[in-house]
């Protein structure tokens, strides 16, 4: 059990702090409750370039890693659908360097033409070599919108195009900033060899004053229920057939989000999986194969995606991936293969539990989701799943009307 205290500052964050003094460390974490679901279907990108304007420098701190590093610390972040976090480490002596830094970028954050300018040419740089100048870079630009018809996942974290990025204006960059990068949009996990009072003191001192934005993340619209298989079709220059499959899957609050995500690992973990074990390595349809859910905060996806093999009929592999799928909405899983996941997800998250940095993650992502203490119920709740579950959940998600499917073909091959 991770045990935990927290304080609320009467601007709206929300202070998490577990103490464990088997190291000299701590990890300082601070979510942002701001992701690519916040964004305005014709200005996207914009919650991934903050990401990156956030280390550019604020009025106290023009360099942000210098300071850091002298202090002997280190940090990153990352930017989802649904939020933006920023971590870093340092020895628990200089926990109060964290402090500084990251409430001045709060504060005030050097956002300027030049900055904007240069972090803009970046982010550009990033969506080519990540989507554009890559091997089915560009599958999930196809698949997201074919999923999706008016929820805002249907662009990926990135941006839907550069052109957004691009035209990004002063005016809306730092209209976005004041209205997600404020205490009430935020909370801030503190873990490791630290008192929770003097955390406690330590927020009050560089976060107090901190003015709270007073306004909420708009609502995302509710993407309607999907009654019919989507698929689009695309040839390309790469080496071998690919399928890309989506099936709409609970949000991260239903209680089917964990038989969902039970069930993609059925499918696709390690070599002992369904997918690996009767696909790849028996009939030898597909080279490689995975599934995986997203775990958005609304509704999201369950995701299969196969790389056909050399001299496989598309259509062949199409129809033995198809029946696996099948087989998971009429055939109990049996009690040895359901404790087999049970047991991989208690060792994940006990492993997980060692280091300080991965609790303080999770200490803020369950209090912004509703309560840091859900934190402790994770392994409950996978081994509460029953086979009765997985297979009416899975009659539910893996039905073929509700299927999106992106058939990524290679050019040089016939079908």
């Amino acid at each position: 059990m991770v045990r935990f205290e927290k304080h609320t500052l009467h601007n709206g964050l929300r202070v998490i702090v577990h103490r464990d003094s088997s190291t000299p460390l701590a990890a300082f974490n601070l979510l942002y409750g701001v992701g690519s679901r916040n964004e305005h279907p014709d200005h996207t990108g914009f919650a991934h370039l903050f990401e990156h304007l956030m280390f550019g420098g604020s009025e106290h701190a023009p360099s942000f890693d210098e300071p850091l590093q002298l202090a002997g610390g280190e940090s990153n972040a990352f930017t989802s659908n649904d939020i933006t976090n920023y971590y870093m480490t340092l020895p628990a002596g200089n926990l109060e360097t964290a402090f500084w830094l990251e409430s001045d970028r709060m504060f005030s954050l050097n956002v300027n033409h030049k900055s904007l300018e240069v972090q803009r040419q970046v982010v550009v740089e990033e969506f080519r070599q990540r989507y554009l100048n890559q091997p089915y870079g560009d599958a999930f630009l196809l698949l997201r919108p074919l999923a999706y018809q008016i929820h805002p996942y249907r662009w990926p974290v990135i941006g839907r195009s550069e052109d957004h990025i691009m035209k990004a204006t002063m005016e809306e960059t730092r209209a976005f900033y004041d209205r997600y990068y404020a205490p009430d949009h935020a909370v801030l996990s503190v873990t490791g060899n630290v008192d929770p009072q003097d955390v406690f003191a330590l927020s009050e001192k560089w976060f107090g004053p901190a003015r709270p934005s007073g306004l909420p993340a708009e609502p995302c619209p509710e993407e309607p229920l999907q009654n019919a298989a989507r698929c689009l079709t695309v040839r390309r220059d790469v080496p071998s057939h690919r399928i890309y499959k989506a099936f709409h899957a609970p949000s991260r609050l239903h209680s089917d989000y964990y038989a969902a995500d039970m069930l993609s690992d059925v499918l696709s973990h390690g070599k002992s999986s369904r997918l690996y074990q009767r696909l790849t390595k028996e009939q030898a349809l597909f080279s490689d194969i995975h599934a995986y859910i997203t775990g958005d905060t609304d509704p999201g996806l369950l995701l299969v995606t196969g790389t056909v093999a050399d001299n496989i009929p598309l259509a062949r592999a199409e129809e033995a991936l198809d029946k696996e799928l099948a087989l998971l909405c009429s055939e109990r899983v049996e009690a040895r293969e359901l404790e087999k996941l049970r047991n991989k997800y208690e060792s994940t998250m006990v492993f997980e539990r060692v280091s300080i940095l991965q609790k303080a993650m999770q200490l803020a992502y369950y209090e912004w989701l509703g309560s840091a203490a859900d934190l402790n119920l994770q392994v409950d709740r996978y081994r509460a799943v029953s086979s009765e579950q997985l297979l009416g959940v899975a009659g539910k998600i893996l039905s073929p009307e509700r299927a999106t499917t992106v058939y990524y073909l290679s050019q040089h091959i016939a079908l």
